[in-house]
């Protein structure tokens, strides 16, 4: 892997005062993702606050349309070139020496802005009505076939025209339903993914503070379809306070019940 990245460009040996230990995380898609804990750097970095689009304003946008064209960049964060200085800081090791990133990797705390602005850059003459961006998921959406592919060759030309790679494998073109998001999106409107749904209806009762805002956090991702999430979610949130200060459920329940008697 490490040879790899070296002949590809992605990285070269350093002489850098900082080393910080990386891992390897598999894909769901299949493959090996590099993963290199960054948390000393990030905590001395000056934070880029450029902000992403909302889920649910890039899921409006595609309201009423027909067909779509989801697309993927292969290795986006690796398609932009690090700045010589800044490298040194993304040091790290994996028991084959020290190495140091050439292009942008996972785990930079700027990363994703840096990311979100590149391509609204390449994509700004492109307006939401034809294709939304979050990072280096797009969709190209149309309410008739026609549209569908001005604005997908429209969107390929601005991508080509910056010199980007797309991933086949993860791109689907012209169709009549697709995913983007965690969401279903099709003609008949944006819907839940099944696969998410039945992960929040075959999850445990969480046991300790994280397990539950593991939870929530899913369970609020669909929360545009749940009538009154907020005053539902609201019983959690006082329960994870009870956690947090109890340190386990069994506890939190013996003050519930000392309380109510």
């Amino acid at each position: 892997m490490i040879r790899d990245m070296a002949a590809n460009g992605i990285i070269e040996p350093s002489d850098s005062a900082w080393a910080a230990p990386m891992v390897m995380v598999w894909k769901k898609m299949g493959g090996w993702r590099p993963c290199v804990d960054f948390r000393r750097p990030n905590a001395v970095t000056h934070k880029d606050s450029y902000p992403l689009l909302c889920i649910d304003d890039a899921l409006d946008y595609v309201a009423g349309s027909c067909w779509f064209s989801s697309l993927d960049l292969r290795n986006g964060y690796w398609q932009v070139e690090l700045a010589s200085e800044a490298r040194p800081k993304t040091a790290f090791t994996i028991g084959q020496g020290l190495w140091q990133f050439k292009v942008m990797p996972f785990g930079l705390c700027n990363a994703p802005a840096t990311f979100e602005r590149l391509m609204e850059r390449v994509l700004k003459d492109i307006p939401r009505t034809h294709c939304v961006v979050y990072l280096d998921d797009l969709l190209v959406h149309g309410r008739d076939f026609d549209q569908a592919v001005h604005n997908l060759r429209e969107v390929l030309t601005a991508i080509r025209s910056a010199m980007l790679r797309l991933n086949p494998a993860k791109c689907n073109l012209l169709t009549r339903q697709t995913q983007f998001l965690g969401h279903v999106v099709s003609e008949s409107g944006v819907a839940t993914n099944p696969a998410k749904v039945a992960a929040l209806r075959n999850w445990p009762p969480p046991t300790n503070i994280t397990e539950l805002w593991s939870f929530l956090g899913l369970a609020s991702y669909y929360r545009r379809f749940v009538r009154d999430f907020a005053t539902i979610a609201s019983h959690y949130h006082c329960y994870g306070l009870l956690l947090s200060i109890c340190g386990s459920r069994s506890e939190c329940f013996h003050i519930g019940t000392a309380t109510s008697g």
